[in-house]
């Protein structure tokens, strides 16, 4: 090979770490349908490759029979000699299943915990009724990381733009697109598999869940308030849906008390964001921006406050008479789930938590003593203790 000769590199199995046609399509439908050259990752192998080849001064061009603004765009990017739509040298692609592990947010299946409250709050606490949610946990765990897929596929060019998300698997180039859409359908058909050994009921709860997540993913996370009560909506799903694993009858009451909380949850979220962003501008794929700060705020305290008035007007109602011989407790109960939903609005105005108020819930030792509490006097209200000690 001559020193003039061009070292010709392909757009889609070179120089990218992903599939720039399927990729315009992603842009195509969550975006304005232009990619920017300037946030797609590049392979380390052939940037060193490049770099080789100019240290022995032949000529790069970049070889792309897709999206020609795009190849020119890159091609002056990284100081190319130019760009040809000529058969060209692919330089080996691979990933690392760790990556696509990674991709999955396994740390994220904690929220499926919330499968276990129609089971707590029914008193049922027979092993085979335990075991029946351990697997729809499982089930929606296989639904929620599909959709993480999804979530990250469609905001490629958002996450490319944030501090942290830049570095997510598909956004980093680590993993490429393609494989990204064949883990979609595995993991679709292994929740819907697992939920089949749960009932029908359960399945169409998981299918309503997949299928509210995708219009989240495609549209309505871009609305502004939409998106938080899509948030709030995803996560009573997962309430109905440990109600349908166990086939037990989800309190009215239930249903309406944990939507206002995660309302709550859903507006500080946003909060956190917004709090932690470097400049004014809105966030990247969302439509907030920091004036809406205190709509936010105002929006997860009303979320607080209508949460605990619906506990209170349970602590009323039929069901609570039979569950709970010394309702009174119950009210005691509210004081720390209060101070615990005000320590979350707290914190996410304040940007001192993370940016998914779930998992950062769960790590945070004294939110987890206040709910502790809460379930203490729960449990104590309800005569459990003496259930369990024998008295």
């Amino acid at each position: 090979m001559s020193n003039m000769e061009p070292l010709v590199l392909r757009l889609a199995g070179g120089f990218l770490r992903t599939d720039p046609s399927l990729e315009r399509r992603l842009d195509a439908i969550t975006g304005d349908g232009v990619l920017r050259a300037d946030l797609l990752p590049v392979s380390d192998a052939a940037l060193a490759k490049i770099e080789a080849a100019r240290t022995e001064g032949r000529q790069v061009l970049l070889c792309s029979k897709g999206d020609a603004r795009l190849a020119e765009e890159l091609a002056t990017l990284h100081g190319l000699d130019g760009v040809s739509d000529a058969p060209g040298q692919a330089v080996a692609q691979g990933w690392h299943p760790r990556d696509m592990a990674r991709a999955l947010r396994p740390h994220q299946w904690v929220k499926n915990i919330l499968l276990l409250l129609p089971l707590l709050a029914a008193h049922r606490f027979e092993w085979a009724a335990i075991a029946q949610v351990l697997l729809g946990m499982v089930a929606f765990s296989a639904a929620a990381s599909s959709i993480y897929v999804v979530n990250d596929l469609l905001d490629l060019e958002a996450d490319r733009l944030h501090e942290k998300k830049c570095k997510r698997p598909f956004a980093s180039g680590a993993v490429p697109i393609r494989a990204g859409v064949g883990a979609f359908f595995v993991l679709v058909a292994l929740a819907l598999g697992l939920g089949a050994m749960l009932g029908p009921l359960f399945v169409v709860v998981t299918v309503f869940y997949v299928a509210l997540s995708i219009v989240y993913s495609f549209r309505l996370k871009r609305a502004r308030w939409v998106d938080i009560g899509t948030l709030a909506s995803l996560y009573t799903i997962r309430v109905v849906a440990g109600a349908a694993a166990v086939q037990v009858e989800s309190s009215i009451y239930m249903v309406i008390f944990v939507f206002p909380v995660f309302l709550t949850l859903g507006a500080v979220k946003r909060l956190t964001e917004l709090t932690l962003a470097k400049n004014d501008d809105p966030l990247p794929g969302r439509g907030y921006g920091r004036p809406d700060r205190g709509k936010l705020l105002n929006l997860s305290m009303l979320g607080m406050l209508a949460s605990l008035v619906v506990f209170f007007l349970y602590t009323m109602s039929d069901q609570a008479r039979a569950l709970y011989p010394d309702r009174w407790i119950l009210w005691l109960a509210m004081i720390p789930l209060a101070g615990w939903l005000f320590r979350m609005v707290r914190l996410g105005f304040y940007g001192k938590q993370d940016y998914d108020p779930i998992v950062f819930a769960m790590r945070d030792k004294r939110g987890l003593g206040l709910i502790m509490i809460t379930l203490a006097l729960m449990w104590y209200a309800a005569g459990l203790w003496a259930k369990w000690l024998g008295l």
